[in-house]
This record gives structure tokens, C-alpha cells and sequence, in this order.
């Protein structure tokens, strides 16, 4: 797997993370639907330099112009339901990309820190030999991003795969490492070194899905 921490570098990615991270800021769902967002644009800028290009000759008013555009058939696929305004941010970018989106969470069958991943919803355009860009903003563990990417390659393998990932785990990132295929790209923002025995990174953000769009049953 390719890793690409884009927040090892100074640039103002950093101020949209740490107000993500920051417990007063992230208070305000829309500011911190809104920095998902950014983070989702600086990703997939990012991203985007990595994507095949051809040139192709452009008619302006007053003549041709030869420029460097991708030729990628994109399928942006997010991980329901926090993955949403990261889904939007890479959307602001890729506005020519299919859509798709899947279901994916933690199912507790004895109420205690045990769990599985459910994935029952997914809706989608052909993948098969596609570029499946899989927006997530969590990789705590590492098995959401497992079980769908299982559960996606029953309905076609896509010809490459790029990860999008807001914060993550060191232990997520090197579990999918072990999953994904070797060609596999993940673009994310800022990596912790440590999951909690819940599962979920510290010092993390907390639950980005009920932050966004408040707290479920």
C-alpha cells in the first residue's frame, strides 16, 4: 500500500484538523461538517496528482490551447452515514465522478467491547476496472474499511483503489495495509498512535458520525 500522510507537512490542513479535534470548536455541527468538507478538498487535490493524464486540446474565444486533463473513470464511494461531508469535499473536486454509497457499522452481540461490522447497504454504479475512490473519515480499526471493500468486490474489481481518511490509527492504517491490495492508495490527514479499549482512536475527535449530525439511538 501506498501511504500518503498529508498532514506530516505544515499547510493549513492543519487548521481544519485541529478544529476538528478541538472539543469547543467541533461543537458546531456546521463548522465541523465544514472542515470535513476542506479536508475532503486539500485530500483530493492531493490525490488527484497521482491520476492519469492526457493532453487534450481546448477552443477558447481566441484560439486552442493544449492541457493536461485526467482520463480516470472515478466512482466516489462513501461509508454511510459519517463519511458524508467528506464525500462532499472530494465531490467539490471530482465533480464528474459516480456516486456510490454503503453501510457499514459496529454491531455489539454481547454489549460489551466486542463487535463486528455489519455491512447492509450498498448502491452503486460498475466498478469493474474502475478508480474507486472509498471515503472514510475513522480508521480506528481498520475492519469498517475491510468489510466493505469485501463486500464491494462482489459486484466488480476496480482497476485501482484510493483510500480518503481524515484521522487514523497506526493500527488501522497497518491492518488495511494487510487487507488491501498492494497498489492500493490511502491519502490521509493525520495518523494517532492508539486506540482506546473501545476501539477508537486517541486522542482522536471522538464519534465523527454523531458530531456531524447528532448522536443516534
Amino acid at each position: 500500500m501506498h501511504i500518503h500522510y498529508i498532514g506530516e507537512n505544515n499547510s493549513v490542513l492543519n487548521t481544519f484538523i485541529s478544529e476538528l479535534r478541538d472539543e469547543k470548536i467541533q461543537k458546531d455541527a456546521l463548522r465541523f461538517r465544514r472542515n470535513i468538507e476542506r479536508v475532503g478538498e486539500v485530500l483530493g487535490y492531493e490525490l488527484s496528482k497521482s491520476l492519469s493524464y492526457s493532453g487534450v486540446y481546448i477552443e477558447t474565444p481566441l484560439g486552442k490551447k493544449k492541457v493536461q486533463l485526467s482520463y480516470n473513470d472515478l466512482v466516489l464511494c462513501s461509508i454511510l452515514r459519517a463519511g458524508l461531508p467528506l464525500h462532499q469535499g472530494l465531490l467539490n473536486y471530482f465533480d464528474k465522478a459516480e456516486n456510490a454509497f454503503i453501510s457499514a457499522y459496529r454491531h455489539h452481540p454481547k454489549n460489551n467491547a466486542d463487535f463486528e461490522i455489519v455491512v447492509e447497504y450498498f448502491a452503486s454504479p460498475e466498478i469493474k476496472n474502475k478508480t474507486l475512490l472509498l471515503a472514510d473519515p475513522m480508521l480506528a480499526t481498520g475492519q469498517s474499511l475491510v468489510a466493505v471493500y469485501e463486500a464491494i468486490k462482489k459486484h466488480g474489481i476496480p482497476k485501482e483503489i484510493h483510500i480518503v481518511a481524515v484521522i487514523g490509527s497506526k493500527e488501522g492504517v497497518d491492518f488495511i495495509e494487510k487487507h488491501f491490495p498492494e497498489n492500493t492508495h490511502l491519502w490521509i490527514a493525520a495518523i494517532d498512535e492508539e486506540l482506546n479499549n473501545k476501539g477508537y482512536i486517541v486522542p482522536g475527535l471522538g464519534d465523527a458520525g454523531d458530531l456531524a449530525f447528532g448522536e443516534k439511538l
